[in-house]
């Protein structure tokens, strides 16, 4: 068995905005962990715990994604809440191009039996929170950290599998595909 899901990973402009933003988010104080720099991510669709079969019908499906290249940017910062506590921290991946391609991938796995998402936000986690003292003032710090409006190709995405470990996940490239 195979813990596996689609993404798009990003360049090295993208990753540097992102270490700049997570070093200003550590200024303040919560209980949690960073997102690993080489783990960024913005997950298409996950597919969870899938057998060997299964993974060569997903690969083979996935060959017929197709679309042109496209640009994204880095948009707003924000946080996914539970019960008013921030649980996740985001960045949003503006494009059009973004929502085009999960839409694609989405209904290519419908066809191998997965279950379409029911919404989709095309972001990238930075940082996953177990605890603020000031819920509401993590939050306010978080909006208020400015986000440089890099824009970048996307060109290809990637089947990934995760391999959960004592330190975080470990992704490996599976297959690459290009759009065009």
């Amino acid at each position: 068995m195979v813990r596996a899901f689609i993404a798009v990973v990003f360049g090295d402009e993208v990753i540097k905005e992102i270490a700049r933003i997570q070093e200003i988010l550590s200024g303040h104080k919560f209980l949690g962990k960073m997102s690993e720099l080489e783990n960024l991510h913005v997950t298409l669709k996950f597919l969870g715990e899938i057998d060997d079969e299964k993974l060569m019908k997903v690969r083979e499906k996935l060959k017929e994604v197709k679309m042109e290249e496209f640009e994204a940017h880095l948009d707003s910062i924000g946080t996914f809440n539970y019960r008013g506590n921030p649980k996740i921290v985001w960045v949003k991946i503006a494009g059009k191009g973004m929502f085009e391609l999960q839409k694609q991938v989405d209904w290519k796995m419908r066809e191998e039996g997965f279950i379409m998402e029911e919404r989709f936000m095309s972001h990238l986690t930075i940082a996953r929170t177990k605890y603020t003292y000031d819920a509401k003032g993590f939050m306010k710090y978080v909006s208020g950290i400015g986000v440089r409006d890099i824009k970048f190709p996307v060109s290809k995405f990637l089947l990934l599998k995760s391999d959960l470990k004592p330190n975080g996940p470990v992704y490996n490239v599976i297959e690459e595909y290009d759009l065009s």
